[in-house]
């Protein structure tokens, strides 16, 4: 019986491919949730090699996921602030801190009986039972809605109607669903054709509330991976900005 040897070459070879294998794990704040699927497919298409997971969910709720040991190499935040907090921790790269896109905030209603003339007058309408806002404390959507209310005024005179989601997507739902009346929810949720067409929505005036400036930057894991710095690059890029801006982000100036 003759015993064939298999090339020392081959087999080095071989383990060559699969630790040549990249990965990229993106943690992303819950109003790209609509977005996220045409810009990995875009990544995809151009690194057809590399294996992209994500995870949404509110942008503070994120970061202690990071700081408590989450595996994510690209943080998507919808502010500047969280991100920069990982820096300052030593968690993230300095270096890699970028601004990609503005969300900017609507109110949102399915209801047919509630109209919408203006912010104020929505949502002091009695009509309005239930107003949807993201959590203040770890969603910057949520955030931008409170500083909204409480310059046209009505921050505290709609508490009682206030119903909180853990984040932009939830409190998203709640409208969808009817559970909620109205809610503030992120412009990109109403264009998305899972949404588009469906109930009224009235854009919040930019200068009731701070910038919805959404930072990425790379964790301190991701700044070793070149596939992570790939997909930081690809983000700011022609393709993605012109995904970003058909789901209503301005985007900066390149």
């Amino acid at each position: 019986m003759k015993i064939r040897l298999i090339p020392v070459t081959f087999l080095l070879c071989s383990l060559t491919v699969v630790h040549a294998a990249e990965a990229v794990s993106v943690a992303a704040a819950a109003n790209l949730v609509y977005a996220l699927d045409a810009l990995n497919a875009e990544f995809k298409r151009a690194e057809p090699a590399v294996t992209v997971t994500t995870a949404t969910g509110a942008s503070g709720n994120l970061v202690s996921q990071i700081r408590n040991g989450a595996p994510y190499d690209v943080f998507l935040s919808a502010d500047l602030d969280f991100p920069q907090a990982l820096i300052k921790s030593g968690q993230a790269d300095a270096k890699s801190l970028a601004t990609f896109a503005t969300g900017r905030l609507v109110l949102w209603t399915t209801r047919l009986g509630v109209e919408l003339p203006s912010i104020v007058d929505a949502v002091r309408n009695p009509a309005v039972h239930k107003l949807a806002i993201a959590n203040v404390e770890s969603a910057p959507y949520g955030r931008a809605a409170k500083q909204a209310l409480e310059k046209l005024g009505a921050w505290t005179e709609v508490q009682p109607k206030l119903v909180t989601g853990e984040n932009i997507t939830q409190t998203t739902q709640f409208v969808e669903t009817g559970n909620a009346d109205a809610g503030f929810v992120a412009l990109s949720a109403v264009l998305a054709p899972q949404l588009n067409g469906k109930g009224r929505w009235l854009e919040v005036p930019a200068g009731l509330y701070a910038p919805l400036a959404q930072g990425v930057v790379l964790t301190t894991r991701g700044a070793a991976n070149p596939a992570a710095a790939r997909y930081l690059a690809f983000l700011q890029g022609p393709t993605a900005r012109k995904i970003l801006g058909d789901f209503g982000y301005t985007v900066p100036e390149r």
